[in-house]
């Protein structure tokens, strides 16, 4: 009874705060399900606004100096986006590119000399292909460096679906358009994944396949027979075993997971309680236990556990101020500690965001950005950076950095166990070792957006000075997860402008870095 109160809770909330927001960008009325339709729920879905809600409360010194206490400091310098910066990539030689919202923009944000992104520097890079402005949209890093964004729910903040796709070499700074799989007349806000072996792998928002690229000639392959239900709203999580497991959304409270050896999809179980509303869901980020921790729409929670197959009871969100919080689309990212940092906030939609640790029992409120009163779960994105933090975009210009507290588990440290120690500047090198892909995907959202940063980065550090350069990575050889004996291989860029002399060389993961290996630039 206990739970159907709350999930009552959850449900009326969301219908309150629809009647009674009538400005732009706020949640429309919901619809009424209907006889004999597949969304026979509590609640039909609606479409995720395509602008961050409108705002009603003046940030305050006070709101600033409360976030400040909480480990929150204000990126420097942030360009006048038209639209605003959220979905953010983290590239290999350690910039992170930012999407400008429903805009064909791009920018990258480069680390400072002291690795520092807060202070770091801002540049424009080249445009999505004319007429590609995506939101929401199916995206990834693949093992060559380059990164893929295909789709979009909406096109220019139009609602679109759209097919269109691009990918981008950041080493020409240029983008070349995708074409999609054969026959698709949508992709939408598709989920992806890169498996194992480096395939990426998307699926069709609306239907229930999947298709996987084969990068060197630029073709698909449609895949996944079984899958008990369409793709829509699901959030796809790269398990040891090379699995992909999907808790379903039209399908609730059923989970499967998606075999790379089989091609097809198996039964992975059930949820113990309805994680989904407006057929929306939350994360599913795999900690370093081995445990996948899904955030429910509903202010529920679950725990899969990938060894034995079998699905707990999770912690159940707050009700604040008689709402209950939950994650109807959001974001989470697994720190440096094992602790999973995750936003959420009341309903569908709805304001204000509120910040959780959760420790793999229990979940514990932090302050947030000081503009949390005027976000909601959905419009907010969190991207662990190569240095522990946590970079945090909303659609505002006020882009935030995130500092945990907690020590590192070092237990998901990457170990290198071959570097050459004598590197030449411009020049390419091979770089072996284990635990290069990390422990976790990291960063998880769903279907809506996508930021895994399971491959390895290099930084070298130089020994006068202190300053940080960061080596372009590429040609991964693996990009499983948590595999502690798999022995991986990476080609890295010692950089042009890199100075020279004695440092010390470190490969970082997730924000782990290894050990370091003293190393003499030349």
């Amino acid at each position: 009874m206990r739970r159907l109160l709350i999930a009552f809770s959850a449900i009326s909330s969301a219908l309150i705060f629809a009647a009674c927001s009538n400005g732009a960008g706020t949640t429309p009325n919901l619809p009424t399900s209907t006889a004999g339709s597949k969304l026979e729920r509590s609640l039909r879905h609606i479409p995720t606004p395509p602008h961050p809600p409108p705002i009603r409360h003046k940030v305050t010194g006070a709101d600033r100096a409360r976030a400040l206490a909480g480990g929150w400091t204000p990126v420097q310098g942030v360009p006048s986006f038209p639209n605003g910066p959220q979905t953010e990539e983290l590239l290999t030689d350690g910039g992170v590119l930012i999407f400008d919202v429903c805009a064909s923009n791009v920018y990258k944000l480069s680390p400072d000399q002291n690795g520092n992104y807060a202070t770091g520097s801002w540049t424009q890079l080249a445009s999505l292909p004319s007429g590609y402005a995506p939101l929401y949209f199916a995206s990834a890093v693949l093992p060559d460096g380059k990164l893929i964004v295909n789709g979009g729910e909406y096109n220019f903040c139009n609602g679109a679906e759209t097919t269109l796709g691009a990918i981008y070499d950041p080493v020409a700074n240029t983008w070349a358009s995708v074409s999609p799989p054969s026959g698709w007349s949508e992709i939408g806000d598709a989920q992806s994944v890169v498996l194992n072996n480096g395939t990426y792998m998307i699926g069709n928002c609306c239907t229930s396949t999947q298709a996987q690229l084969n990068e060197s000639n630029m073709t698909w392959t449609q895949v996944g027979s079984g899958k008990e239900d369409p793709n829509s709203e699901e959030g796809w999580t790269l398990l040891k075993n090379g699995n992909v497991l999907s808790a379903d959304v039209l399908a609730q409270p059923k989970a499967e997971y998606f075999s790379p050896t089989a091609i097809a999809w198996e039964p992975a179980g059930s949820t113990p309680d309805t994680l989904v509303t407006g057929e929306e869901i939350g994360p599913q980020t795999l900690r370093p236990d081995g445990t996948v921790w899904v955030a429910g729409a509903t202010g529920f929670s679950a725990i899969y556990n990938s060894k034995t197959g079998g699905w707990t009871d999770g912690p159940t969100f707050p009700v604040i101020n008689g709402s209950q919080v939950d994650v109807a689309d959001g974001p989470s990212s697994l720190l440096p500690s094992g602790k999973v940092l995750i936003a959420g906030s009341p309903g569908l939609y709805q304001t204000p965001a509120s910040f959780y640790l959760y420790n793999g029992s229990t979940l514990k409120a932090i302050p947030g950005p000081p503009n949390e009163m005027n976000d909601s779960s959905y419009n907010i994105r969190l991207l662990l950076l190569p240095n522990g933090q946590v970079l945090e975009a909303d659609g505002s210009l006020d882009v935030e950095v995130y500092t945990p507290r907690g020590r590192t588990d070092y237990s998901s440290r990457p170990r290198i166990t071959s570097v050459p120690t004598t590197l030449t500047h411009g020049t390419t090198y091979t770089l072996k070792g284990r635990l290069l892909n990390g422990v976790s995907q990291d960063n998880m959202y769903g279907d809506d957006v996508q930021q895994a940063t399971n491959y390895p980065l290099v930084r070298i550090t130089n020994g006068s000075t202190g300053h940080v350069f960061y080596c372009r990575t590429h040609d991964h050889s693996f990009m499983g997860v948590n595999d502690r004996k798999k022995k991986v291989t990476t080609m890295f860029d010692v950089p042009s402008s890199i100075e020279t002399g004695a440092g010390t060389l470190q490969v970082v993961t997730n924000g782990i870095a290894s050990a370091p290996v003293s190393v003499t630039v030349q």
